[in-house]
């Protein structure tokens, strides 16, 4: 069983039609339930999925969307432990703070793979994180 946390592009592709993208993220979440793995996203994806229906003022799509989220995975806090984390990685200034939230949380819970099509992201490493790998190349 691994720990594998989403990125919110991720949940995007699931929740709307992305063509390809769409498909591999069903794919990828059929994968990780034959195997038994953890999935994990932060408080942060809650919110920014929660933009575009708040925008429109559809009360039901935002409750559709936080039942789906909270019920296929652990949602991780930005607490005091993912603030410390934060802290060390904002020094790298090429990370942007909502990027540096995401991977924060996913340090926090020591994931083992972190699951993003966000190009700056992919092959760097940081401590509590095994992979940053794009939703292509995901070796499950």
């Amino acid at each position: 069983m691994s720990r594998v946390f989403w990125d919110t592009n991720l949940f995007i592709y699931l929740f709307e039609d992305y063509g390809a993208l769409s498909k591999d993220v069903g794919q990828l979440r059929s994968k990780m339930l034959d195997r038994g793995d953890q999935l994990l996203t932060s408080t942060l994806t809650l919110g920014e999925i929660l933009v575009k229906p708040t925008e429109r003022n559809d009360s039901e799509l935002c409750r559709k969307y936080e039942h789906a989220i909270s019920s296929a995975a652990t949602l991780i806090a930005f607490d005091v432990k993912a603030a410390k984390v934060y802290a060390a990685l904002r020094l790298e200034r090429s990370l942007r703070a909502p990027d540096a939230i995401q991977l924060a949380c996913a340090a926090s819970a020591d994931v083992d793979l972190f699951v993003t099509n966000d190009e700056r992201l992919q092959g760097k490493h940081f401590d509590g994180i095994q992979f940053i790998v794009p939703l292509g190349r995901v070796p499950l």
